[in-house]
């Protein structure tokens, strides 16, 4: 290592400083933690080995083949993959989504419109592929109170548009398993595809049936569903950059792969969005894979579904907050009881302030403002900790009582149509919100929460990405 190698360590080390804690089981939203010694090194020991391969031609690197051969085979064996399923490591849920939504578009050539069939409570991915690839997505309402998908209502969507209709298993939101087999035999009726967003839960809910949780079908042995994604970098405890995207057969797949001559270079092949594509992730997850084993995610599974269980009977028990729906993984969505006269925003800076960090969830047709838990083995013991805090953080946004938004900007918020939303505007906004200047976040974002939180949806989402772009300014990086 040269002499200045430690030291640009050492700066990279303060700059993540301010980063969310990644172990601990303290941030329970975008990290996955199985608490395990030595995996993080076992991890990074096998991505940097395969870094510098270029999954981009795997006859080229077909250790890389190999490796994403036996990724798929293991998510097939998981989640009920037959004799001809066949698959795709790719590089997140949202690239398996997309893919998913793409194949069944490209197999429906003679569609007018072709739409996708989504609950209202599908992942936004779906959203994004519909707006990428011309896709209209027909949205569905669930069923009030249980924030499952409505398999009556989702049959009477389909129509000779239909390209694919989509379940979750579960739902990120609110953890609930959709009714996967009726919707799937709904759409093969029609003779549409069917695929689960099983991102978030695939890799975990097959142990939690053997731990005796009584779930509902919703894998590829279920008839009718045709394709199926799996984050391995969630509860399979990898590195971020791996999901399996799942396929019945080849046929229904060969929509997503690319190929083109059109140029006087070699020949493009492409199975993902990507083309370049490092080995390192791919390593990292095979290494993973096959030091923790099957007994090992069983018992990962384990703590993860008693640490759940554990939270899920703490939260009820802190006056003033309730679980929505029935979770049948391992996240929870934590709403208020009526009129509680506090906020969740307020509860969420409270937790932060006390080492933990719980993601603010906006409130969207019948599910209200709530914070969403992802909880993972390393919560396992940390239960008591985590219900102590939560508690003292209720009492203390009773105490502070609920953020209120000004009439007048409330007014303001109301009147800006996010077609024609003027930097003039924005930066009005960001002055009410206490976000002059725009260089950066606020000690505590209950009061932006509040804020955003009285703007439709649409607004709501042209202010998030003009402040994103505020962010992302190479000028401020110094």
């Amino acid at each position: 290592m040269s002499e200045a190698s430690p030291a640009v360590l050492a700066e990279l080390r303060a700059l993540m400083a301010d980063d969310l804690p990644t172990h601990g089981g303290h941030t329970l939203a975008y990290v996955y933690d199985s608490g395990l010694a030595g995996l993080d090194r076992l991890a990074a020991e096998a991505h940097a080995s395969a870094s510098s391969a270029n999954a981009l031609d795997p006859t080229a690197f077909p250790s890389l083949l190999r490796m994403e051969n036996d990724l798929v085979a293991a998510a097939a064996a998981r989640l009920g993959g037959g004799p001809g399923t066949v698959g795709t490591v790719t590089s997140g849920g949202t690239e398996s989504c997309l893919l998913a939504v793409l194949a069944a578009r490209e197999a429906s050539n003679e569609t007018v419109e072709p739409a996708v069939v989504l609950p209202s409570t599908a992942h936004a991915a779906f959203h994004k592929a519909a707006h990428l690839f011309g896709v209209r997505a027909v949205e569905v309402p669930v069923v009030p109170g249980t924030f499952l998908a409505d398999p009556a209502a989702m049959a009477a969507a389909i129509d000779e548009n239909t390209v694919l209709v989509v379940a979750s298993a579960p739902s990120y939101a609110h953890g609930v398993i959709d009714p996967v087999a009726e919707i799937a035999e709904a759409a093969a009726a029609k003779g549409v595809r069917m695929h689960v967003d099983a991102c978030i839960g695939g890799w975990v809910l097959p142990d939690l049936r053997k731990l005796g949780a009584e779930l509902p079908p919703f894998d590829l042995s279920v008839p009718g569903v045709t394709s199926l994604s799996v984050d391995l970098h969630k509860y399979a405890y990898c590195p971020k950059g791996t999901s399996v995207l799942l396929h019945a057969d080849a046929r229904l797949r060969r929509g997503h792969y690319f190929a083109s001559a059109a140029w006087p270079g070699y020949t493009m092949l492409n199975t993902t969005l990507q083309s370049t594509r490092s080995g390192g992730p791919l390593a990292a997850a095979w290494a993973v894979l096959r030091h923790v084993g099957d007994e090992g995610y069983l018992r990962l599974a384990e703590d993860t579904a008693t640490a759940a269980a554990l939270l899920r009977t703490g939260v009820e028990r802190v006056e003033g907050l309730r679980i929505l729906g029935e979770p049948d993984a391992t996240l929870l969505a934590v709403a208020t009881e009526g009129g509680p006269g506090f906020d969740l925003f307020t509860v969420a800076d409270e937790m932060k302030q006390r080492g933990w960090y719980v993601q603010p969830q906006f409130a969207h047709g019948d599910s209200p403002v709530n914070l969403h838990l992802t909880v993972t083995a390393a919560n396992r013991g940390g239960e008591a900790g985590f219900l102590a805090d939560l508690e003292a953080s209720v009492a203390a946004a009773r105490e502070a009582g609920p953020v209120e938004v000004a009439d007048e900007l409330a007014a303001a918020i109301a009147a800006l149509d996010p077609d024609t939303l003027t930097s003039e505007q924005f930066a009005g906004l960001l002055e009410g919100a206490g976000l002059s200047g725009g260089g950066g976040l606020p000690e505590r974002m209950a009061p932006v929460n509040a804020l955003l939180a009285v703007a439709p949806p649409r607004l709501r989402e042209r202010l998030l990405l003009e402040f994103l772009g505020l962010l992302y300014r190479y000028g401020d990086s110094a």
